[in-house]
């Protein structure tokens, strides 16, 4: 896209006031920043899918570049890799990072580089660290931002290890999700440090968690606003889960209470069914064979347990030796004798050897993660 500044201004201005309007943005001076850093010349290809599944490349186009849009950038054998975060939730997580003048940051997903051109424009190229798994995304992003005039600190390394050679830094947030927070991240903190990042426990099952490092521990709540993210990647030569095998067996039937698709409706269900659910578990949707549009809730685990659950009848269906939509259940009758959680309430302790999940004060536990 060939553009002048005067041609992209005007759209970064207008998506800079949205924000505000929208109360994503109260500080000015990240105000300031979304309207003067050009995010089309950092997401120049965007992708989308289409019913089939399969993915159709985008044409250039400002409206799409400056809107509060996730931008999907980067595909392998069909799957979205990389993406360019919501502009919207971005300025959310960093005004909640409590950012200041002076401070050193660790970003964890370079994707884009767009988070770390806001960044830089706030604190200097001088006191941003980024990182990412996959040289195809951070070498193009330093090309970007050099474009303009940005020159953070790039690396390509294993984002679970952070960059111990620059530590301490006084903020670390993670642009990707992860099933446990790493302690290597929290001995890169400054005591006093915070760090925001994505815990989850289960396909869909967390939220943002904002920690504040004490001396041996990080410790802090989750984010009234639900927010979710790719997993973070892990270098080429781990492992890879062994997918579900649904198994034949008896089918149970029955009727449930419980919500049918606790992932998009009763999140703080889904993130207590999840702690008991089996690990690698897949969710989805049954489409109707005319309409595509979703007509029953489904689990699977890679035992060969799995269960259907009529979104219009609340009937359950059910195979295999696990018993996975009774976990939900329970987490459901739970949640509801805690007094219905929010997000909020709900907060998070990590120490080098566990994590531990509580609700009002860490004094009040609900479970030791495993």
């Amino acid at each position: 896209m060939t553009t002048t500044e005067s041609t992209w201004q005007p759209y970064a201005a207008r998506l800079a006031e949205q924000l505000v309007e929208a109360g994503d943005i109260h500080d000015p001076v990240w105000a300031k920043a979304v309207a003067e850093t050009p995010r089309h010349l950092l997401v120049p290809v965007s992708y989308r899918q289409r019913p089939d599944g399969s993915w159709e490349q985008l044409d250039d186009d400002f409206d799409l570049a400056y809107s509060p849009t996730t931008l999907v950038t980067a595909l392998e054998d069909g799957v979205a890799i990389s993406s360019s975060t919501k502009p919207d939730l971005m300025a959310r997580m960093l005004e909640t990072l409590d950012v200041r003048d002076g401070h050193r940051v660790l970003e964890i997903g370079t994707g884009t580089g767009y988070n770390a051109a806001l960044l830089a424009h706030r604190l200097g190229d001088d006191r941003v660290y980024s990182v990412d798994v996959d040289p195809g995304l951070v070498e193009p992003a330093r090309e970007r931002l050099a474009s303009f005039g940005i020159h953070p600190h790039l690396a390509t390394r294993d984002g679970a290890t952070g960059w111990a050679e620059f530590a301490p830094f006084d903020r670390i947030i993670a642009t990707c999700s992860v099933q446990r927070i790493p302690w290597s991240w929290a001995e890169q903190l400054t005591t006093d440090g915070l760090l925001l990042a994505d815990l989850k426990l289960g396909p869909g099952a967390g939220n943002l968690a904002m920690l504040h490092r004490s001396d041996d521990r990080l410790e802090g709540r989750f984010t009234g606003r639900w927010a979710a993210f790719m997993d973070l990647r892990q270098p080429e030569h781990a492992e890879t889960p062994t997918p579900c095998q649904p198994q034949a067996s008896l089918v149970r039937r029955r009727m449930t209470s419980a919500p049918a698709q606790p992932w998009n409706t009763h999140r703080e269900v889904w993130m207590l069914a999840s702690l008991a659910l089996p690990a690698n578990l897949t969710r989805g949707f049954r489409l109707n064979a005319t309409t595509r549009a979703p007509e029953a809730s489904m689990l699977s685990a890679p035992d060969g347990s799995w269960c259907e659950v009529d979104l219009s009848t609340a009937q359950v269906r059910e195979g295999g030796p696990t018993r996975l939509w009774e976990q939900v259940e329970e987490a459901h009758t739970r949640w509801l004798q805690m007094g219905e959680p929010r997000w909020e309430r709900f907060g998070l302790t990590v120490t080098p050897d566990q994590h531990r999940l509580w609700v009002d004060s860490p004094a009040q536990e609900v479970t030791e993660l495993n």
